[in-house]
């Protein structure tokens, strides 16, 4: 299973702004992705509110795995941007 280690890069974390934003992008996905904190049960990154529930603040360490790398990629990508920052992508 390929997975990642990313640093959280949302200013305040991975709150309800962020956690929208990776868990739009991962339910347009074909494959699941986990998003959790080393050491701990990872959660779906489709979901907004099992993100939050992490607990994960500007700077942790997750891990970003599922069954495809590019799935994984694209939302490592988005764990490591401001998703805070005034042009960052609008939760629908």
């Amino acid at each position: 299973m390929p997975s990642r280690s990313v640093v959280v890069g949302s200013a305040i974390g991975l709150h309800a702004r962020p956690a929208a934003i990776i868990s739009e992008a991962a339910m347009e996905l074909d494959s699941e992705v986990l998003i959790g904190i080393p050491g701990d049960e990872p959660v779906d990154a489709s979901s907004a509110l099992l993100i939050m529930t992490l607990g994960a603040a500007n700077g942790d360490t997750v891990e970003v795995s599922g069954d495809v790398e590019a799935d994984v990629e694209a939302i490592a990508a988005l764990v490591v941007q401001d998703l805070d920052a005034e042009d960052a992508p609008n939760p629908a």
